[in-house]
């Protein structure tokens, strides 16, 4: 029967999940409100609340950080992956198969978001120059950088978190390659659907019809007519902005009178604004016709002068950004570039750029010097940026380069050897790096994403906070219930399920955390190997195929693809079919 501490730990989680999927509060606060709560309430001592700062998972993936920025300034990995996709025959298949492999096993000893950040533009600028659907490639990226972290213990933090928990709990901790038996028949079976079924279920958007009907990478731009300017007093046919390249003039904005579609022959005069969607070469051509200035003039003005050109970032899912409005944070004063347009997949964006709410995955198209790329490259409030018309300063020497690889060689060498703890080779690389300035000591704090590691910290809390409040065992008897009937795999099934499911919702940290508990609970009361549940839930929290918003890597891709929400449904849902289908047949005869 479950008691009062119980029923109060159920209620703060179907809280938190409410609140979560409804984005009230950004994903780090509603987490650790959820463990402040769960203190209030008795149910998990107040000096146990935050042991998940001190964890060896949370510094593990602190360190992981430092490193893999690192290894993104100095190695090339968007070089690596650019060798990868060949010359462009073969369609987008062909592309598949060159690049999802190395993006798989990379992904397997690097942090994934820096990967697909360093990939994605690569790719997408490949496949503009070889006539093939960016659609057909963006999304495998990501989701081939997700299939490689379940090769080993530091390719994801859920792998970290949960050795972590196993230890705490008394429970041997997993080894570097403890997930790699189920991991790489994983990773091979998804990778095989990648190349097979992407090109299949995966929409192609260059027809002009679905481009209009997608917004396809377009861009919407507002620009005003200058007083006694070119076209001020013409129609929109005579001021030859009827009939445009890559963009078109969707309304006119005249105050006091509204927003009204623009026709050929409505005449436009002085302060009109014009709400034109377009792709970037043509918001770059808008921007330098005669007669018309940004309609966001307060926010360029300060930018005038040499040395500045447009660069592209898509808003991160943990951004500060998300639910204000570039009025409301001072976008210009705060980073120093001036959104002149913005991309939302899916739908239109209507409304003055300086009111228009954010959410995760926009697109910002920014007026910018040359150096806001190294500025803000890595930046938790930006998945990825990508400069267009400046050039970023240089990564580094030769010598740092190698010097980055090879501290990075080293440390998994130390780690997956047994001769240093992960942690110690961890540590040490980040000293290496750090000490020889391959890294500056503050672009290693900038690498730090304090909101995913307030994640990770918190939900070690709330995974306590369940067994201490007998929550885990109470679900525990209800999934040894259920499969009593059959088999204990009904019970592996419905706990990967359960991670799947709470993966979507939540976060994978969050999934791996709370469901690791009843995982163990349940792998005891079924008389089975406690290591084989916890690496079923390791594999199953990485399992995040179905949202953009699931993941920073699908975020990351969702914008720069110009997706819809339902796309990942297409492909993310086969997958994770079959990636829960190899979980229930390799981890039973491995564990």
């Amino acid at each position: 029967m479950i008691g009062l501490d119980g029923l109060l730990a159920a209620a703060v989680l179907v809280v938190l999940v409410v609140v979560l999927v409804r984005e009230l509060v950004a994903p780090a606060a509603a987490m650790v409100g959820a463990v402040v709560t769960c203190v209030l309430f008795g149910i998990l001592p107040a000096e146990q609340a935050f042991l998940g700062l001190a964890n060896p998972a949370t510094i593990s993936i602190a360190g992981l950080f430092v490193v893999a920025r690192a290894v993104r300034d100095h190695a090339g990995i968007d070089g690596v992956i650019g060798r990868f996709l060949g010359d462009g025959s073969g369609g987008p298949r062909a592309a598949l198969v060159r690049f999802v492999p190395p993006v798989v096993a990379l992904s397997g000893f690097l942090n994934n978001t820096p990967l697909v950040a360093a990939g994605a533009p690569v790719i997408r600028g490949w496949a503009e120059r070889n006539g093939v659907a960016a659609t057909k490639l963006l999304m495998p990226l990501s989701f081939a950088a997700i299939l490689g972290g379940t090769l080993t213990l530091i390719g994801t933090g859920p792998n970290l978190v949960i050795s972590g928990m196993l230890v705490a709990a008394g429970e041997s901790g997993l080894s570097f390659f403890e997930l790699t038996p189920a991991g790489l028949p994983l990773a091979l079976v998804g990778g095989t659907a990648l190349v097979l079924l992407a090109p299949r279920l995966l929409p192609d958007r260059r027809t002009p019809h679905e481009q209009v009907a997608a917004s396809d990478r377009d861009y919407t731009l507002c620009l005003q007519v200058l007083p006694a300017g070119a076209v001020d007093g013409r129609t929109v046919a005579q001021a030859g902005l009827r009939e445009l390249s890559g963009t078109f003039l969707a309304a006119v904005r005249r105050y006091p009178d509204g927003q009204r579609p623009a026709a050929p022959d409505m005449v436009l005069h002085g302060g009109d604004e014009l709400v034109f969607v377009g792709n970037v070469d043509a918001v770059r051509d808008l921007l330098a016709r005669p007669g018309l200035i940004e309609a966001e003039r307060a926010q360029t003005a300060v930018l005038d002068g040499d040395g500045h050109g447009l660069a592209e970032c898509i808003v991160g899912s943990t951004s500060s950004l998300i639910g204000t409005t570039l009025k409301e944070v001072s976008f210009r004063g705060r980073y120093g570039a001036a959104v002149v347009a913005l991309h939302r997949a899916s739908e239109r964006v209507d409304g003055k750029l300086g009111e228009v709410e954010l959410r995760a995955g926009d697109a910002l198209l920014l007026l910018s010097d040359a150096g806001f790329a190294e500025r803000w490259s890595g930046h938790r409030d930006f998945a990825v940026v990508i400069p267009h018309d400046v050039a970023t300063t240089a990564s580094g020497s030769r010598a740092y380069r190698w010097l980055t690889l090879g501290t990075f060689v080293g440390m998994v060498t130390l780690a997956a050897t047994g001769l240093l703890p992960i942690l110690t080779a961890i540590l040490l690389a980040c000293a290496v790096l750090v000490a020889s300035r391959a890294i500056r000591f503050d672009r290693a704090l900038d690498a730090l994403d304090l909101d995913v590691l307030l994640i990770v910290a918190a939900a070690i809390g709330l995974g306590n906070a369940i067994a201490a409040a007998g929550l885990s065992g109470v679900l525990a008897r209800g999934i040894e219930t259920a499969a009593a009937a059959t088999t204990p795999l009904l019970a592996l099934a419905l706990v990967a399920l359960g991670t799947m499911l709470l993966t979507e919702l939540l976060t994978n940290v969050a999934a791996a955390a709370l469901m690791l508990p009843i995982a163990v609970d349940v792998a005891q009361r079924v008389q089975a190997e406690p290591t084989g549940f916890a690496v079923a839930v390791a594999l199953a929290a990485s399992s995040s195929y179905l949202t953009p918003i699931g993941y920073q890597t699908n975020t990351i891709v969702y914008g720069l693809g110009g997706y819809r929400f339902g796309d990942y449904w297409r492909l993310g849902l086969p997958l994770a079919g079959l990636s829960l289908a190899t979980i229930l047949v390799v981890v039973p005869r491995v564990w």
